[in-house]
């Protein structure tokens, strides 16, 4: 099985990272904060001003290492990346699966099951931990009811449909899931491009972690982030690292948002107004989030369909490597990681 390796965050504003040896090392103003062996990552993210040295880059795109460069608030702007590993015919396989509806729609299908699934099961803990809740409880039904209808194929149109609806009737809930009293985290719908409110700054960011981990675990295993199923293509969208997040959101990132609020491990002190009315995370916020973000992704859990002990942050690996068996004919049908 693949092992599980860590992602190094980069925030501090004017860091430079050069290579030393086998190792990537961070510094800022000449002092060095960092060394770590370049085995040890799967990937590199830098937020901002960040610089690094042509022989890191290098030696990282030779060690399968992702580099991905990110707008200090979280917005992609460029990804190096070495050989991609795979064949020519999973690819192949992948873009024809993605001409032809029916198909397409089977796998959007069961993605949209574990995607709803799992937010119901988010919105069952919160009742089973803070006891029912009349607008939880209208909640889950609703998602219920779109589950049920998955039960029956529809065209690919219909499905995004169903998906937008539920996705509704879910937003629509989350308010009763932030405990921590304080208008400053008061949850109106979900917003962004940019992030209007405190919450939806947190979730927009986690997101972008979630996408940049689907989209390695998706070229880890030769497939295309781009040529999708649920998403539609667009220049420039990881369309299928978009469709393969969809299982992971409210499991991971929305319920790390809702810990972080809700232990008051972020405060209303940790956000900043800009221009246009958009809400940006300090520094700190980051950081917080980003440490709690790589501490998750080492908690084991039982896979659901392999039975086998993982770390959180390789089960998007795992649901990449089922994609591929699945459009290479080694399964009937893609199975969706739903959490129990």
């Amino acid at each position: 099985m693949k092992k599980h390796l860590n992602t190094l965050y980069v925030t501090t504003q004017n860091a430079y990272l050069h290579k030393e040896g086998q190792s990537v090392v961070v510094k800022v103003e000449k002092e060095t904060r960092l060394r770590i062996p370049v085995h040890t990552l799967d990937g590199i993210v830098c937020f901002g001003a960040i610089s690094m040295s042509p022989f890191l880059m290098h030696h990282c795109a030779e060690s399968n290492v992702a580099v991905s460069f990110l707008s200090q608030y979280g917005k992609f702007l460029a990804r190096i990346q070495g050989p991609v590993s795979g064949n020519v015919l999973l690819r192949r396989e992948q873009y024809r699966v993605a001409d032809r509806p029916e198909a397409t729609a089977a796998i959007a299908s069961n993605m949209l099951i574990g995607k709803l699934a799992n937010a119901r099961a988010v919105l069952r803990r919160a009742q089973r931990d803070h006891g029912e809740n009349p607008s939880l409880k209208t909640a889950e039904s609703r998602l219920s009811q779109y589950l049920r209808r998955l039960e029956t194929p529809m065209p690919i149109d219909e499905l995004r449909g169903n998906e937008g609806e539920a996705a509704a009737s879910y937003f629509s809930a989350f308010p009763q899931l932030v405990t921590a009293k304080d208008e400053a985290f008061a949850f109106s719908g979900r917003n962004r491009r940019p992030p209007t409110d405190p919450v939806n700054a947190l979730l927009s960011f986690a997101y972008t972690l979630l996408v940049h981990d689907c989209r390695s675990a998706l070229e880890g295993v030769g497939l295309d982030p781009c040529v999708g199923y649920l998403h539609t293509d667009r220049p420039g969208r990881p369309s299928l690292a978009l469709d393969l997040m969809e299982e992971f959101r409210a499991f991971l990132a929305d319920r790390l948002v809702l810990s972080l609020i809700n232990r008051k491990q972020i405060q209303p002190k940790d956000f900043n107004d800009s221009a246009g009315g958009a809400v940006s995370m300090s520094d700190s916020a980051r950081k917080t989030l980003l440490a709690t973000w790589q501490k998750r992704k080492q908690e084991e859990i039982t896979h659901p369909y392999l039975g086998e002990k993982c770390k959180v942050g390789l089960v998007p690996h795992l649901q990449a490597q089922l994609l591929a068996r699945h459009l290479r004919g080694d399964l009937e049908a893609y199975p969706p990681f739903i959490w129990k």
